[in-house]
């Protein structure tokens, strides 16, 4: 296996990371119907993936759905073992840790789900739900009500509310109540898997502030999962872009959308409205066409090849063949930032 480069950092090159992955591969068995049951392939989810998180920053990961980015999310906090590869957290690998270890561990690594309702058990009242974790834990033999009262201020809600169901409160308010029960064990570290995604555009705004609140005031780092590039530009310190279990290009937030190298980048961006109507008319638009190829079967070489407009279009024989026999490494290619691209070129289009 190559080494995979890793995601660039804007911060200083001698800080240790709070979260360290390398070589990441996550892969899940395809079974025969009937009574054996046999394997008969793999679904190739998460391929070769490297990236660091440092402390105090937001690293953004985005891509089309089924791209690998939760599955990517759930092995960094060992919830699915990875296949191969490597995660360390302050240094320790995750891969080494025995049930209990593990068990300590998580208190530093928490998780926000995607859909806020159905991450919260709807039998039990929302004080049980953010004090869990506490108990869990053995932190507050009282149950941590003075804790938890403290959690729900902390997110912007009524503490007196805390006797309420999650199905009495609107969905941005169970996400802020998703967010009270991730901060119970003061973790360092949180996943965001697609936390907005199911707001109104209008809530959005506000669980976004909150977050970004949050991690000044608690000096948290944060690995953003989103589908959606125009949200993750405004909470990343950087971006990092998967396409069918891979990184393809990686870069500081600005200049991922000031110069995107990768064609698969470029028609993300190409795709966010511009609010200047007479911008939005002219502004060049990258179509991408076809499905999504299988995990099950990806292509050769590029695995973006089979959708480029670049590679249906502009490039040659010969280099349409470079494509097909050779997969491109996640590498600068004088863009400034790396991209897993032969052909990487930077354009503007915002």
């Amino acid at each position: 296996m190559t080494e995979a480069a890793t995601v660039p950092s804007t911060t200083e090159s001698d800080r240790t990371p709070v979260l360290s992955v390398r070589n990441l591969v996550k892969h899940f068995p395809v079974r025969s119907g009937g009574l054996l049951r046999r394997r008969i392939g793999e679904v190739h989810a998460v391929c070769d993936v490297s990236f660091d998180i440092y402390p105090h920053e937001t690293l953004g990961l985005v891509g089309e759905s089924g791209c690998g980015k939760s599955t990517t999310a759930r092995a960094v906090l060992n919830l699915q073992p990875a296949t191969t590869g490597e995660v360390r957290y302050d240094g320790t690998e995750l891969g080494t840790l025995s049930s209990k270890e593990m068990r300590q561990l998580r208190r530093s690594m928490q998780i926000v789900f995607q859909d806020p309702y159905a991450s919260l058990d709807p039998r039990i009242p929302v004080n049980e739900i953010v004090a869990e974790p506490l108990r869990i834990h053995g932190l507050h033999e009282d149950g941590g009500k003075e804790r938890v009262r403290d959690l729900l201020q902390t997110v912007g809600l009524r503490p007196e509310h805390g006797n309420r169901f999650p199905h009495e409160f609107s969905g941005g308010q169970r996400q802020r109540i998703g967010i009270a029960r991730a901060l119970a064990l003061e973790p360092r570290l949180l996943v965001l898997d697609e936390p907005v995604s199911a707001l109104d555009v209008s809530i959005q705004a506000g669980v976004l502030n909150l977050l970004q609140d949050l991690q000044a005031e608690l000096g948290l780092s944060y690995l953003f999962v989103s589908h959606d590039l125009s949200v993750v530009r405004h909470v990343a310190d950087r971006i990092a872009v998967m396409y069918l279990g891979k990184i393809v290009e990686t870069a500081p937030a600005e200049q991922l959308f000031q110069s995107p190298a990768h064609p698969y980048t470029q028609a993300l961006i190409s795709a966010i409205p511009v609010p200047d109507p007479r911008k939005e008319r002219t502004r060049q638009r990258i179509v991408i066409t076809g499905d999504v190829p299988s995990p099950v079967d990806p292509p050769s070489g590029c695995r973006f090849r089979t959708r480029c407009p670049k590679f249906a279009d502009i490039l040659t024989d010969n280099q349409r063949q470079l494509c097909k026999d050779e997969e491109p490494q996640l590498v600068d290619r004088g863009q400034g930032h790396p991209s897993a691209c032969h052909y990487a070129e930077a354009a503007q289009l915002l």
